[in-house]
């Protein structure tokens, strides 16, 4: 990290008391991650940034507000900042920048939210499970059989039924091995579709999640109000991008301040 004037003769005057500015503290996380991050990955990482001190009481609030200094930094995603400084790298190796194809950029999005729900599955205590068909995509630098927990599906039932389960797009199982959510992220992909898979396993005590953009809620409300998913209707919940990474980012800072010992 270049340092400018002021910088430099602080660590020439007062030798061995320089200090971070906080904002630096994110910048140099970032950089060390590729040039960006989830706000999740910042609440865990920032706050260990040996040379910066964080006497405020709401350290998560203070990262949350010099992410949208936009001096520094822009939003990728919902959840996810980058250093303007990298700016075209950091879009060029996620595959999003503006000579990725449509196809490409699909694939980011499903991904992306598939990895936020799996990191929020282990954080929460959950054995966490993407298809076999999607464990070689990757979430930001990490395949997605990188991130879930399992690496086999567990049998729980028929196998007829186990077959249409294993597909959906991610899986938390609780502690004795059994199914405790499914979820199925729909970002242009038919609604229908997932609701069908649901019926199906509509015998288990399990929570259903539709994962889409907002603007597609109105379109779930009226596919769940055909006929055919009268057994499941107030059982299926749609969630849209936006409270999912803000779900992922209070997970990580539960999870950090458990691991620290601040809370039971």
């Amino acid at each position: 990290m270049r340092l400018n004037l002021v910088q430099i003769i602080r660590l020439v005057t007062v030798p061995n008391t320089f200090i971070m500015k906080q904002y630096e503290a994110v910048i140099k996380v970032m950089q060390d991650n590729g040039g960006y991050a989830t706000l999740g990955f910042l609440y865990q990482h920032v706050l260990k940034v040996p040379g910066c001190e964080w006497k405020t009481k709401t350290p998560y609030a203070s990262i949350r507000r010099i992410v949208q200094d936009n001096r520094f930094f822009f939003r990728i995603k919902p959840g996810l900042w980058a250093l303007k400084s990298h700016r075209s790298t950091v879009l060029k190796n996620l595959g999003i920048d503006e000579t990725s194809s449509h196809n490409k950029q699909e694939e980011f999005n499903h991904s992306y939210y598939q990895g936020l729900i799996v990191e929020i599955g282990n954080m929460q205590g959950f054995q966490t499970f993407v298809p076999y068909q999607d464990k070689n995509k990757v979430f930001l630098s990490r395949r997605l059989s990188n991130c879930a927990s399992l690496i086999e599906f567990y049998s729980f039932t028929y196998e007829h039924v186990v077959k249409r389960a294993i597909t959906i797009d991610v899986t938390w199982f609780n502690s004795r091995n059994f199914p405790h959510s499914f979820f199925e992220i729909e970002h242009t992909t038919d609604i229908q579709n997932s609701l069908l898979k649901f019926v199906e396993l509509q015998d288990f005590f399990t929570n259903f999640f539709i994962i889409s953009a907002v603007d597609r809620k109105n379109e779930f409300q009226h596919k769940i109000g055909y006929n055919a998913f009268k057994d499941i209707k107030d059982r299926v919940r749609f969630v849209d991008y936006d409270y999912v990474s803000n779900l992922h980012s209070k997970s990580s800072q539960l999870y950090r301040l458990q691991k620290d010992g601040m809370i039971l």
